[in-house]
């Protein structure tokens, strides 16, 4: 058991029966009143967020996360496929516990994969990944000035905006929180 005292971002808590992730917490002490801590829980199954009180030092019962490293397989479709790289089980992984980082997971990159028993309850994917482009309009010299910016398909599926100067087939890097382009690579 764990006090609201030892609360901290991305702490798995068993809340009303469910599993919840603590995204933010803060302490209150408002005026002549109880102290309270009041936090953001993202439901683990739903992945919906709320924000709940707890009395200041209430007790809550904290659940231990095991972090594996897994190599990302393929996309059926359903869901995305990861190898153990220590018994090489595969495991189906649902989009929702990836985030929205998955559409920039290459087959063979490694991810750590947070774990309660066998259930998967969240993803730390690498920040950024190197991606060819597969499909944009042509760049014309001269275009790097202005700072505008075009729609491209990377070799995974997605879509994200680059520089006018980017072509097909140029590997550019990518931010998989944002799903930014942050640079050309040169290869």
């Amino acid at each position: 058991m764990a006090s609201t005292s030892d609360f901290r971002n991305g702490m798995v808590i068993v809340f009303n029966g469910e599993l919840h992730r603590i995204e933010e917490y803060i302490h209150r002490t408002p005026g002549n009143l109880r102290a309270f801590v009041q936090a953001k829980l993202r439901n683990l199954r739903n992945g919906r967020i709320t924000e709940t009180r707890f009395r200041s030092g209430e007790e809550v019962e904290e659940v231990r996360v095991e972090v594996k490293e897994f190599q990302y397989l393929f996309h059926d479709g359903a869901s995305y496929q990861f190898m153990d790289k220590e018994s090489y089980e595969q495991m189906p992984v649902d989009e929702k516990a990836l985030g929205e980082g998955a559409k920039f997971l290459k087959e063979g990159e490694t991810v750590q994969l947070q774990m309660v028993g066998l259930d998967i309850v969240g993803a730390e994917i690498p920040q950024h990944v190197e991606l060819r482009v597969t499909e944009t309009v042509p760049g014309v010299k001269g275009d790097t000035a202005t700072g505008a910016l075009k729609p491209a398909t990377v070799e995974t599926g997605a879509s994200i905006n680059v520089p006018l100067f980017i072509n097909e087939g140029d590997v550019i890097r990518v931010d998989t929180r944002s799903g930014k382009y942050l640079e050309r690579v040169n290869s």
